[in-house]
């Protein structure tokens, strides 16, 4: 099955209740299996900027890329899908460093990213900071990212548990973000996907505000309808004081959408189209 009709892709993005303007940035590119969201953060209108760069960055690139390569080639060793999360995370990174340093009204501007790129029935996920990407399978939702936090820190180190952390006043401080430094390490995995997942990429805009098992439930019960399920989720996080912007994407997997591997068949199918 075609990559755009195995993948159903919702987003939806609010500036919430408190802030006056939405510095959180979302796009999605069906045609090549590509979900990208920034949170960004700065001084006026910096952090806008930097996940507008963000996003554009690595929607533009990825898409041009796969124009006329498969994300099953390999490079360096590894497939050209897994290369390219970790290329243009770094290059969105140097564009908004650049950016920063030659422009004062932008100097310290960041972003926080979580992206996800489908192919061959799977997905390779790259995040960096705290935005995060949950995975609903069956009636289990399971967060398979992990926030490169302060919070997150003290959690793996025993300092604070999970209960108590979800009440912390520490849950911004990142550890790690895009376009703060020269260079960036992002975090990649790949993740084999099942017909019937649905992936929820969120800023913590969504997460700070609506807990696990809430988020669960409302996926869980608005899983035939994304649209729904999507501004369900916005509204909870505003319903509960929306502190921060807040977006979601949310991605069901229809159907499979293995590829077709090899030369020959790669071949015959290019005569076909």
């Amino acid at each position: 099955m075609k990559i755009e009709n195995a993948l159903e892709i919702v987003s939806l993005t609010n500036s919430g209740m408190v802030r006056s303007h939405n510095e959180d940035s979302v796009a999605h590119e069906v045609a090549c299996g590509l979900v990208v969201l920034a949170d960004g953060m700065g001084g006026y209108n910096a952090g806008e900027v930097a996940s507008g760069i963000a996003i554009s960055v690595i929607a533009t690139e990825v898409n041009q890329r796969l124009v006329c390569a498969s994300p099953t080639d390999r490079v360096d060793g590894e497939e050209l899908g897994v290369a390219l999360l970790r290329e243009n995370i770094q290059r969105a990174n140097a564009s908004i460093y650049h950016a920063a340093q030659s422009q004062p009204q932008y100097a310290g501007m960041g972003t926080t990213i979580v992206t996800g790129l489908f192919y061959d029935n799977r997905v390779v996920v790259g995040h960096v900071g705290d935005s995060r990407m949950y995975r609903l399978r069956g009636e289990l939702l399971e967060a398979i990212t992990r926030d490169h936090s302060l919070l997150q820190e003290q959690i793996d180190g025993g300092l604070i548990s999970v209960e108590d952390a979800r009440n912390s006043r520490n849950k911004n401080l990142v550890t790690r973000a895009v376009g703060i430094d020269p260079e960036v390490t992002s975090e990649i995995h790949v993740h084999a996907v099942r017909v019937g997942d649905i992936y929820l990429l969120c800023s913590d805009g969504l997460n700070d505000m609506v807990n696990d098992e809430d988020i669960q439930s409302a996926l869980y019960g608005m899983q035939g309808n994304l649209p729904l399920a999507a501004e369900q989720l916005v509204q909870m996080a505003n319903d509960n004081g929306g502190r921060d912007n807040v977006s979601v994407i949310l991605v069901k997997i229809k159907g499979e959408f293995a590829m077709r591997h090899g030369w020959r068949t790669r071949l015959l199918d290019w005569f076909k189209q």
